[in-house]
């Protein structure tokens, strides 16, 4: 009997919550409504993309359906906003991620930039003498103070003050001798 009822009545009856009007609708229009969605997106994987997130969305729509056009014109229309509003996401998540590869490619330039300073302190660190080499080790970062390191290493705050003077111009040096090489 559902076969024989029109579309009108089955979307009406779909709309009220009746499962076999709207499993007799789908049966009815779900190869037209997967052409038009081919036809929107021009892709096979985003025509059933499309088609299936219609009939997912269709029991909460079918209660704006009031029979003033044909079923199928109103079903094709849903299926055009829903491919319009596709676009939309799509383009979203683009514009999302192409500001994402400008802040990834902004990450990886100033990772390289502190892993190339790393590198180039390790370098610098292994040319310092020994004794400087450690008073640097321990208060790099803020590890110790003057004072911590002086006691750690057995020395006086004034010496490993000293040496903390005495590294940098070091560092410095050798900084200015490659920037001029």
């Amino acid at each position: 009997m559902r076969m024989e009822t029109g579309d009108t009545g089955l979307a009406l009856a779909a709309a009220g919550g009746d499962r076999e009007a709207f499993a007799a609708l789908l049966a009815r229009h779900y190869d037209g409504l997967f052409r038009v969605c081919f036809r929107l997106t021009g892709t096979r994987d985003g025509a059933e993309d499309l088609t299936q997130d219609i009939c997912l969305a269709l029991p909460a729509k079918l209660s704006g359906f009031r029979g003033d056009a044909k079923f199928s014109t109103w079903l094709y229309r849903v299926a055009v906003n829903a491919a319009h509003d596709a676009r939309r996401r799509a383009a979203s998540r683009t514009k999302a991620s192409d500001g994402w590869g400008d802040w990834e490619r902004n990450r990886r330039a100033a990772a390289d930039d502190t892993a190339e300073g790393l590198d180039w302190l390790q370098t610098a660190m292994a040319a310092l003498p020994e004794d400087l080499r450690d008073t640097a080790a321990l208060t790099m970062g803020d590890e110790m103070t003057h004072a911590e390191a002086a006691e750690a290493l057995g020395i006086s705050e004034g010496t490993a003050s000293w040496r903390l003077s005495e590294i940098r111009k070091r560092l410095k040096a050798m900084r200015d001798e490659e920037l001029s090489a």
